[in-house]
């Protein structure tokens, strides 16, 4: 049996080829401009655009209803905020108070995310509805999760915190004040931070550890790998750029917590000097203040420190990665 002999292609063959190769990608170009357009508008409209006028304000003494016109000051606001006895006090405590909650924020909730998404990423009897039972907090808003946890770090006998220390100890510890004390007024929003938060940090992992293949693992135990050398050699690689996601993501939502320190200082009476973090601050300075300029340069002072700590931490991951 004879072998099919292919026809050349004709000149005129090729050219019509290689004319349609710019025009499927302009189509495709094109096309991919058009779907992400939307998300590009609003990107400027709710994040471009405010950011450069917090910049804009930030340079200006812009007082809230005062009818005296905005007065140019230049870089003064971010200057009075490291150097005015009165003003840089209040901005220093609340930038300690925000180093502080992350360091332990970050840590603590990835690792414990891990160790949940590794737990519930078993095949056991009722598995899902432990899912369900540790993402639930993240469903919650934060107004409702701060108001169930002042109840239960309530200051009186009958918080439910207080309650529970004096039955274990028989009544031996008395009634703390766990908002109102600066020694555990800040390890109490982070506690709350932590438990309302870990949830989604643990899905993120846990749709990640779905997606190794199970034949890694038939190949460590060929090797003879216990669970620990498994977890190290195949599990943390597997899902290495999902934990570099989740910890950015982390330290990007520690340095805007503000809600729950909010509504714990203005409902529960939590303790004011050792709990506010920079967001709070700036929007006292509008409230208390009235001055936009300086809550605007709080802002931008934050931004600026969130890119300097997230550039910093890909980097030192991403060498760890490669290395």
């Amino acid at each position: 049996m004879a072998s099919p002999v292919s026809t050349p292609m004709r000149p005129l063959d090729v050219e019509a080829v290689v004319a349609r190769k710019p025009r499927r990608r302009w189509k495709d170009t094109r096309d991919g401009v058009l779907m992400s357009l939307p998300a590009l508008l609003g990107l400027i409209l709710f994040v471009a655009a405010p950011f450069v006028a917090a910049i804009v304000l930030s340079l200006y003494n812009v007082q809230v209803d005062q009818p005296r016109p905005p007065k140019f000051w230049g870089l003064t606001n971010y200057i009075r905020l490291f150097t005015d006895p009165v003003i840089s006090a209040s901005f220093l405590r609340s930038l300690v108070n925000n180093f502080v909650f992350a360091l332990v924020v970050i840590p603590v909730q990835t690792g414990l995310a891990l160790l949940l998404a590794v737990l519930l990423n078993r095949k056991l009897r009722g598995v899902k509805f432990f899912r369900t039972f540790f993402f639930m907090p993240v469903v919650f808003p934060m107004a409702l999760v701060a108001v169930i946890w002042r109840l239960i770090l309530d200051r009186s006998s009958n918080g439910l915190l207080n309650a529970s220390v004096s039955f274990v100890t028989g009544g031996l510890v008395p009634p703390q004040d766990w908002l109102g004390s600066s020694a555990t007024a800040l390890g109490a929003v982070i506690l709350l931070s932590i438990w309302q938060g870990v949830g989604f940090q643990m899905i993120i992992i846990l749709a990640a550890l779905q997606e190794i293949p199970e034949e890694r693992y038939e190949a460590a135990n060929l090797d003879r790998a216990n669970a620990w050398q498994q977890f190290i050699h195949v599990t943390v690689p597997g899902i290495r750029n999902t934990l570099i996601f989740v910890v950015l993501l982390t330290t990007i939502l520690a340095f805007r917590v503000y809600d729950q320190v909010f509504i714990l200082i203005r409902t529960a009476g939590a303790n004011e000097e050792a709990t506010q973090t920079l967001l709070y601050d700036a929007t006292q300075s509008i409230y208390s203040e009235n001055n936009l300029g300086r809550a605007s340069a709080i802002s931008v002072v934050l931004f600026a420190i969130i890119v300097i700590i997230t550039l910093i931490q890909r980097a030192v991951l991403r060498q760890r990665s490669e290395g």
